[in-house]
């Protein structure tokens, strides 16, 4: 008999604007640094739908024409967890900027200088991959008696 696997889905939505691009400066709980806005699909919305309406929680703008880019995805065998975040990028948006919102305060960050922010592995690893040609799969294996990610495999297509 099999186990059930707990499935658990999330959409992030990079924002460009030319050279730059709108991260969550986020200096709360247990994931610190900048991110790109995003949270958990909620039920029966879709994946587009839940991205959509987290930038506008999160920034207070309207953005449409979302290009999929990729999936990342963290996986822990030992808690039968799986975990999938739908990424997706644009460069359509319209609205006013919120001044600050429950997950972060909505910054307009130079592309070229992202290095030099404090940022979640996972969030660093896949920023370059959203400015690339094609898509990407990212798949972590949670490493639970070290609590860290363990094997990491990226494709590219």
């Amino acid at each position: 008999m099999k186990e059930e696997i707990n499935y658990k889905f999330w959409t992030v939505c990079m924002i460009q604007n030319q050279d730059k691009v709108l991260l969550l400066d986020r200096q709360h709980d247990y994931f610190n640094g900048f991110i790109p806005p995003g949270g958990k699909v909620e039920f029966p919305e879709s994946f587009v739908e839940c991205a959509i309406r987290e930038v506008k929680e999160e920034t207070g703008l309207d953005v449409k024409n979302l290009k999929y880019k990729g999936i990342y995805e963290y996986v822990n065998p030992e808690k039968n967890d799986r975990y999938i975040i739908f990424n997706y990028i644009t460069n359509e948006f319209e609205g006013q900027l919120l001044q600050n919102s429950s997950e972060g305060k909505p910054v307009w960050v130079n592309i070229d200088e992202i290095d030099q922010l404090p940022m979640q592995q996972s969030i660093r690893r896949r920023f370059p991959l959203f400015f690339q040609e094609g898509t990407f799969e990212i798949h972590v294996k949670w490493d639970n008696q070290k609590n860290t990610e363990g094997e990491v495999f990226i494709r590219k297509t």
